[in-house]
């Protein structure tokens, strides 16, 4: 059956399944194809870095073309084409400038895609949004798969197989956004100030601070975790189960989020998940080579991502409400995912290089502190907020 009632439930969820699934390659594995290479740690954080920090201002630039034209599906589709033509060129040499050019060029297009993706889907659903969880849930699925079986390539034939997977995918992905159908779009008709007045608020710009050095904090995870665990003789397959692990227990905290947010409230649970961050780090940085604390750690990932990344959505869809709800998520996604982790990936280069790896995952804690005190001391309610969006939402 292709859809439930109107929506194109099938057609939606290839594309999540396979984005994700170039991501569940990309993420977990580009640092090993780089170090394959004979990049160096200050390279490599740099080279990450460049793909978080388009992050930065493509949903702000793709996000205020399609709210100006309505031509959101085009993007899209133009973003998606243009990230497996510009990708197609780290096959014509793998000097560091090249592959910085490619990796600027690539990721700025590629970053465009999923913001105005999930903005179709939600045009979709219109009111049907609980929906929103099966059509969402592909994507998660696919990053696990796609951990899994790259960690076998890699360990059955070598890292080389690393970018010929992901310009695979992205060929798929490139087709996929061309099956899916155009939404009507959702008119917001209220009358409001300045984002400027928003911003205004303390409480959201400790929301924004605590954001940046949250995902700072994991500089060190998302560019050298995989080489860290190779450096102490994990192999490529367990590396891979290990990063499908933690996206699974992040699943496992979404379906149950609607149900702690009411009961313990933003500020409590919030408090809670940067802990359980720090207490991940400073595991990771003394523990490595005890499989069974690194699994544990592992499962900690449903708070450093999912309840943090949970709550976020939330606050920030309280604070950014009408026509600066887009704007307001796009804030959230470039002040974290891009500027947070853009210079969390290029101070861990250096800190790896210089510092050494545990003590690269050490400054990780003491971001993840510095996020606790901050928000100890500026965000100091609990908001009751009723958002039926938040437990059905699986972003990343």
């Amino acid at each position: 059956m292709e859809s439930s009632g109107n929506v194109p439930y099938w057609r939606l969820s290839n594309f999540y399944l396979f984005y994700f699934s170039a991501l569940g390659v990309l993420v977990p594995f580009w640092s090993l194809y780089l170090k394959s290479l004979g990049f160096d740690a200050s390279q490599i954080g740099e080279l990450i870095a460049i793909i978080m920090a388009t992050k930065i201002i493509a949903p702000y630039i793709w996000g205020w073309i399609a709210d100006h034209t309505g031509y959101d599906l085009f993007i899209v589709r133009i973003a998606s084409v243009l990230s497996f033509l510009l990708f197609a060129l780290i096959f014509v040499k793998q000097t560091y400038w090249w592959i910085a050019f490619v990796m600027m060029a690539f990721s700025f297009f590629w970053n465009a895609a999923l913001p105005q993706f999930e903005a179709i889907t939600m045009n979709h659903l219109r009111e049907r949004v609980d929906e929103y969880s099966k059509i969402r849930v592909w994507g998660s699925l696919g990053f696990v798969a796609a951990v899994i079986i790259m960690g076998w390539l890699i360990e059955t034939i070598d890292e080389s197989t690393i970018p010929m997977a992901l310009f695979f995918l992205y060929g798929i992905i490139m087709l996929t956004a061309f099956m899916v159908p155009a939404s009507g779009k959702i008119q917001h008709t209220e009358k409001q100030g300045s984002i400027f007045s928003v911003l205004k608020n303390p409480v959201v710009l400790a929301l924004i601070a605590v954001c940046f050095f949250l995902q700072f904090s994991h500089g060190s995870y998302y560019t050298f975790y995989s080489i860290y665990l190779q450096e102490h003789g994990y192999q490529s397959t367990y590396i891979g189960a290990l990063w499908a692990l933690g996206v699974i227990a992040e699943v496992v905290l979404f379906l149950y989020v609607h149900i702690l947010l009411p009961k313990y409230g933003h500020r409590n649970l919030l408090l809670l998940a940067l802990v359980l961050t720090a207490v991940r780090w400073v595991l990771i940085a003394f523990f490595v080579e005890q499989t069974s604390i690194i699994i544990f750690a592992q499962l900690l990932h449903a708070a450093s991502f999912g309840l943090f990344h949970a709550i976020s959505i939330s606050l920030f869809h309280r604070y950014f409400v009408g026509k600066h709800q887009g704007r307001g998520q796009a804030l959230y996604a470039s002040v974290s995912f891009g500027a947070g982790g853009a210079l969390g990936s290029l101070f861990s280069g250096f800190s790896w290089e210089y510092l050494g790896s545990t003590n690269s995952f050490l400054v990780s804690a003491v971001a993840a502190f510095v996020a606790i005190v901050i928000t100890y001391a500026y965000i100091h309610t609990n908001v009751n907020v009723q958002d039926e969006q938040v437990s059905d939402y699986y972003g990343r």
